[in-house]
């Protein structure tokens, strides 16, 4: 048995818990740790690993960070992550304990909808459990959506979050899902409390302590982010454990049900435009997610004579921006959203979005 496991941290939320930005966060503040990333999201453009592979560029000099060839970045975009262990996630596993040598941590990103319990799993395999093992599962939480009640035991506010049909025999409910994250959890991390006022954060306290044992520490986040020695080197070795946690999705199993969250239980398309006006981009975003089942909007905007790249994050009715960095030389200048939601028509999304373009912009 090796001593010294490679330490995997695996992060896991709701589409805009905050996990990118998690990762993100880690990955600035290194402090020289050379560190692989796994990424998985829903969506034919995977923004999420687009934001994190521009990361290693801007925190070479700070950090030295991040695995060359491929960028340190693992790109798991075949569906949810937790779905397809054995033929994306292991060979993905399997590279990194071939460069182990090269690795002092590993941080893995899933979808919103994945559960963290079958990745656990997968580290107790034969030519994984004797070089890896898991850190730590964090389970992130919207502060502002738990705020807001979304994710209580009351049925008929979680039936309006739904991401898939209305029976469970294909699809678990937002709060299972929610259920089975939180009972595989190490750390839970409660995001974006700098929204929230302190009769909110209370409320949000009272919530999350009802949903995850007192053992299970909860760390309350704001967007100057967390001091990395509380995320890493915990130490849970969760893999050892995993075994006896018990969710929703081993009950449904357990009655002969699938685990099924594919594709076509809900909407996800891409639209590309060229440069487009940023106020009139957010206003017709912003009009878009009050008339359509959108659960998530992200992506980036070019703007006119603005030499830097516009991020757009938008969960529910709250749109979020910011510039990340500068366009390449190289680099087409252009506008690309990636949407998920349920009934939700690429065609009429696009028409809208269209109405936003710069003069003498064309749609890509």
């Amino acid at each position: 048995m090796q001593l010294n496991k490679i330490p995997a941290t695996i992060v896991t939320g709701f589409l805009g818990s905050g996990k990118t930005s998690l990762l993100s966060h880690v990955l600035k503040n290194a402090a020289g740790k050379r560190i692989a990333v796994i990424v998985n999201e829903f969506g034919e453009l995977d923004i999420d690993s687009e934001l994190l592979r521009s990361c290693p560029l801007d925190c070479e000099d700070e950090a030295g960070a991040v695995l060359q060839g491929e960028n340190g970045i693992y790109e798991l975009a075949n569906g949810c992550i937790c779905c397809t262990v054995e033929e994306e996630f292991l060979p993905v596993m399997q590279q990194l304990v071939a460069r182990r040598a090269d690795i002092d941590h590993i941080l893995i990103e899933t979808s919103g909808l994945a559960l963290p319990k079958p990745l656990v799993q997968a580290f107790n395999w034969p030519g994984i459990k004797e070089f890896c093992t898991v850190d730590a599962v964090i389970s992130m939480i919207d502060g502002p959506a738990v705020a807001a009640g979304r994710f209580a035991d009351d049925e008929a506010k979680v039936q309006a979050q739904r991401l898939a049909d209305d029976s469970l025999d294909h699809d678990p409910s937002l709060q299972e899902l929610l259920d089975d994250q939180l009972s595989a959890a190490d750390l839970v991390v409660v995001s974006k409390t700098d929204l929230l006022s302190d009769a909110q954060i209370e409320l949000v306290k009272q919530v999350v302590q009802a949903q995850v044992p007192a053992a299970v520490k909860t760390l309350y986040s704001n967007q100057a982010g967390l001091p990395l020695d509380l995320v890493m080197g915990v130490g849970a070795a969760t893999e050892t454990h995993i075994d006896k946690v018990h969710n929703h999705h081993d009950q449904h199993h357990a009655h002969g049900h699938h685990h099924d969250h594919a594709h076509d239980h809900f909407d996800s398309f891409v639209v590309s435009l060229g440069e487009v006006d940023g106020g009139r981009l957010q206003s017709i975003l912003t009009d878009l997610l009050g008339k359509h089942a959108i659960y998530r909007a992200k992506g980036f905007a070019a703007l006119p004579n603005k030499p830097m790249r516009q991020v757009l994050q938008a969960v529910g009715e709250r749109l979020d921006v910011h510039f990340d960095r500068l366009w390449q030389a190289d680099e087409a200048r252009l506008t690309q959203l990636v949407f998920i939601g349920k009934g939700i028509n690429k065609a009429d999304i696009e028409a809208e979005l269209t109405l936003a373009l710069a003069p003498d912009a064309v749609s890509a």
